[in-house]
C-alpha cells in the first residue's frame, strides 16, 4: 500500500481520451488458431524480478509493462482491438484490482479468459483460486488448453456523490482494517508477507484492541451510515458502542481467505459482509476461534453481524481500502460486477 490516496480516476486515465463510447467488439481466434494472449506486467509487483519477461518470446504473447495506473487502460485497449484471448496479470492484489477496474470501460461485460500471477506482496484472491505460488508466465500459457475454469464476480465499488466512477477488487475493509492494513505495511517492512504479514497486523490490531481505551484508534471506531440493497434495510446495530460509529466493515466475494480464515462461513450468496459494532472484550476474547470458523448465535446480540446480500449503501467518514490500497471517504455503492472467467492449473 502506498501512503498516498487514489482517486477513482486514477485507474481509468489513460482510457479517457482514447476509448470508444462503449466498451471494444472482441476478435476471436479462429478454431484450432493458438490463443492471442496478452500479458500485463507489474515490474513493481514484490516477486517479479524479470525472469518471466523470457515468456515474451513465445508465440501469440504479447508482454506489456505498463508504466503508471493511466497506462493500463492503454494497454487493455491495445489488447482489445488485438483480439487478445487470454489476459495473464503478473502481479499482486493490487496489480489486478487496478486492471480490472481500468478494464471496464474496454471490456464491458466480454472480457478475455484470465489467469493471475501471484507476485505480490499479498495474493488473496490466488489463495481463493489455488494456483501455485510459484506459477510461471510459460506454464499459466500453457493452462489455456488444459487448466480448470473458476468464476468469480470482483466487487464493484461506485461513487454515489460526485459520479466519479467506479473501482474493482476483491476484499474490502473500513474501520479499524484501514489502520490494519497500515501497520501492515510495518510488517512488509520487517520481511513479513502473504499470510505472515496477515498473521502479525492481525496480533498487533487484537493487542491494541483489547488493552487499549475507547480513545484509541483501534477501539472508536469510524462513522458510517450503512444499508443493505436492494431494499434499503438498514444494517442492525448492537447497543454497544456510539449509534453512528462501527468499528470494522468488512466485505469480499472471495470463497476462501488466507490463513484458514472463515469468518464468511456458512453465509449463502456471493458478496458477504462482516461488521462490527464495537470491540467488546468480551468478543475480541473469542476472536481467535471466530476467525477460525466459532460462530455461534450470541456473538449477533454482542455487535457481530454477518449476511449475505445482493449490494449495499455506505457513507463513509474516513477512507476505505479496497485490495490494500486506500480510496477516499464518501458515499459509495458496492455491488458485484460482471462475472469473470480464471484459469488455474
Amino acid at each position: 500500500m502506498s501512503e498516498r490516496i487514489h482517486q477513482f480516476g486514477d485507474l481509468h486515465g489513460g482510457v479517457a481520451h482514447t476509448a470508444p463510447d462503449a466498451p471494444v467488439r472482441r476478435k476471436r481466434s479462429a478454431p484450432g488458431e493458438p490463443p492471442r494472449v496478452g500479458v500485463i506486467y507489474n515490474p513493481r509487483s514484490h516477486r517479479n524480478k524479470g525472469q518471466d519477461l523470457v515468456a515474451a518470446n513465445l508465440p501469440n504473447v504479447t508482454v506489456r509493462l505498463p508504466h503508471g495506473r493511466e497506462r493500463i487502460a492503454e494497454t487493455l485497449l491495445q489488447f482489445a482491438r488485438d483480439g487478445i484471448d487470454y489476459l495473464v496479470i503478473n502481479g499482486g492484489d493490487g496489480t489486478v484490482r487496478d486492471v480490472l477496474s481500468a478494464g471496464q470501460t474496454v471490456f464491458g461485460d466480454d472480457w478475455p479468459e484470465i489467469a493471475v500471477l501471484p507476485k505480490g506482496k499479498t495474493n488473496a484472491l490466488n489463495v481463493d483460486l489455488g494456483a501455485p505460488a510459484g506459477w510461471s508466465l510459460s506454464e499459466a500459457v500453457d493452462a489455456f488448453a488444459t487448466g480448470k475454469r473458476i468464476e468469480r464476480r470482483p466487487l464493484e465499488i461506485s461513487g454515489l456523490a460526485d459520479g466519479s466512477g467506479s473501482v474493482r477488487g476483491f476484499f474490502f475493509g473500513a474501520g479499524a482494517f484501514t489502520i490494519a492494513v497500515k501497520a501492515g505495511q510495518d510488517a512488509h517492512r520487517l520481511g513479513a508477507f502473504d499470510s505472515l504479514a496477515v498473521g502479525v497486523t492481525a496480533l498487533w490490531g487484537m493487542l491494541q484492541t483489547f488493552f487499549g481505551s475507547d480513545r484509541n484508534a483501534w477501539r472508536r471506531g469510524v462513522a458510517m451510515d450503512m444499508r443493505l440493497l436492494p431494499d434499503g434495510r438498514p444494517m442492525p446495530r448492537s447497543p454497544f458502542g456510539e449509534p453512528g460509529r462501527r468499528a470494522i466493515l468488512l466485505a469480499s466475494t472471495l470463497h476462501r481467505l488466507p490463513m484458514g480464515i472463515k469468518l464468511f462461513d456458512g453465509l449463502d450468496g456471493a458478496l458477504k459482509i462482516a461488521i462490527l459494532d464495537h470491540p467488546r472484550r468480551r468478543i475480541m476474547a473469542v476472536l481467535p476461534a471466530v476467525i477460525a470458523g466459532y460462530l455461534p448465535d450470541w456473538l449477533e446480540k454482542a455487535g457481530l453481524h454477518r449476511c449475505a446480500v445482493e449490494a449495499f449503501e455506505v457513507d463513509l467518514e474516513d477512507q476505505f481500502i479496497l485490495d490494500g490500497e486506500a480510496f477516499p471517504p464518501g458515499h459509495y455503492r458496492v455491488a458485484q460486477g460482471a462475472p469473470l472467467t480464471f484459469v488455474v492449473p
